[in-house]
């Protein structure tokens, strides 16, 4: 088995827990401060690990060049962006819904990696696409009448949109990720990965704290309250996303954002077990379209 498999397989578990406990900080305070949680909770866990991995293990630091700065800049943007639209998406529809509306990254991710890396688009992403936009139209029809009107409209709805917006912005920001990592040529995987995700969360956390400091100041104490959960959520986000940093450096984001679909069986059991919340046949339909949308493009190689 090829080490990136199973390395994104545990980043998947890691993710869906810190997204279950970001939706629980949710009641507590409002959605950029449940976002800044994410970031600003992590980034010791991840200065730490660069720590044990340079003076404790003797990795040496590569060098940073303006490339990788780029890509991290323009990954960390769009991961925050992408944060803040699912963490609001969850106080418009369950759980379970909506992670699957953001789970059309890989498929945003294939295109956007063809798009600036020039990495080919196949007939399993073409099928993929097919696969996800129906999925995403049961998700959006899936507590009304179907009608011809309704799935013309279904895309056009507002949480169709949101979804859809944060799976663009997942997935541009992985295809970044990976050419920030790749960008810096060693000297291995795990301190690629490592060096990339320490660079970006440390910028992340950063701007966001400016911002909450500046435009909503009454979340810092919501935030300080909240620091047992939220040292959790900065932890498993912190594992998860050295995860998928070093998964994608071994390997095309795309495919690995498309292995990480195994989430979604997670994420259905922890929204019927954990938050008691009833999914209707028709998302269960619609999570599986998806799912299985996205696995082709590992299965179909």
């Amino acid at each position: 088995m090829e080490l990136w498999i199973p390395i994104t397989i545990v980043a998947a578990f890691l993710q869906n827990i810190r997204s279950g406990l970001q939706k629980h900080l949710t009641g507590t305070m409002g959605t950029t401060g449940v976002t800044f949680v994410r970031f600003g909770f992590g980034m010791p866990f991840v200065l730490i690990l660069l720590a044990v991995l340079h003076w404790g293990i003797g990795y040496t630091l590569p060098p940073i060049t303006p490339q990788f700065l780029f890509w991290c800049t323009i990954g960390g943007g769009c991961q925050i962006s992408a944060t803040f639209l699912l963490v609001h998406l969850f106080s418009l529809r369950n759980f379970a819904a909506g992670t699957a509306y953001s789970r059309t990254e890989p498929v945003m991710a294939a295109i956007s990696g063809f798009i600036l890396f020039g990495e080919p688009v196949g007939p399993r992403t073409l099928a993929a696409i097919i696969l996800c936009v129906a999925g995403v139209m049961l998700l959006s029809l899936a507590r009304q009448a179907i009608t011809a009107l309704s799935v013309l409209t279904a895309l056009t709805q507002r949480t169709a949109l949101i979804g859809l917006a944060s799976g663009f912005l997942f997935g541009l920001s992985a295809v970044s990720y990976r050419g920030a990592s790749t960008a810096l040529g060693g000297p291995n995987v795990l301190m690629q990965g490592a060096v990339t995700l320490g660079v970006v969360i440390t910028g992340q956390t950063l701007v966001m704290l400016i911002w909450i400091a500046l435009r909503e100041p009454r979340e810092l104490p919501r935030i300080r309250a909240a620091w047992r959960p939220a040292v959790i959520v900065g932890l498993a986000g912190a594992a998860a996303s050295l995860g998928w940093f070093t998964a994608m450096t071994l390997q095309n984001a795309a495919i690995v954002k498309a292995l990480a679909q195994v989430e979604m069986l997670f994420t259905v059991a922890t929204s019927i077990l954990i938050f008691r919340e009833r999914i209707a046949a028709r998302e269960i339909g619609g999570c599986a379209l998806i799912v299985a949308g996205l696995l082709v493009l590992v299965l179909w190689r």
